[in-house]
């Protein structure tokens, strides 16, 4: 299962770099609890294996979120205006997720 996911993210990471053109080292596929993904600061980026039940427009939303965490490693402005460029409908998908994660509670 986790490399059906990994293949998913990759091919969605190769898509969103051609525009954020990121250096990163690793991508892993792992179980998380509370995250579906998250960027460390030796530039690896973690996927929750459960991204293979979202639709892939969430997916995409995640895999942006953890690119754009290369460039910006916080939640200010200058971080949500890069996830926009590509993602402009990011708050609608990021409201949905939350609401994914919590109705699975």
């Amino acid at each position: 299962m986790y490399e059906d996911v990994l293949r998913v993210v990759e091919h969605r990471i190769d898509l969103y770099n051609k525009h954020y053109r990121c250096d990163f080292n690793d991508i892993k596929i792992k179980k998380m609890k509370s995250r579906w993904g998250s960027c460390s600061k030796k530039k690896n980026l973690n996927f929750n294996a459960r991204l293979a039940e979202l639709p892939d427009y969430l997916i995409d939303y995640v895999v942006v979120h953890e690119l754009c965490h290369l460039k910006e490693f916080n939640h200010s402005r200058s971080f949500w205006s890069l996830v926009a460029q590509t993602i402009p409908d990011h708050k609608n998908r990021r409201r949905e997720l939350r609401h994914l994660t919590n109705s699975r509670r």
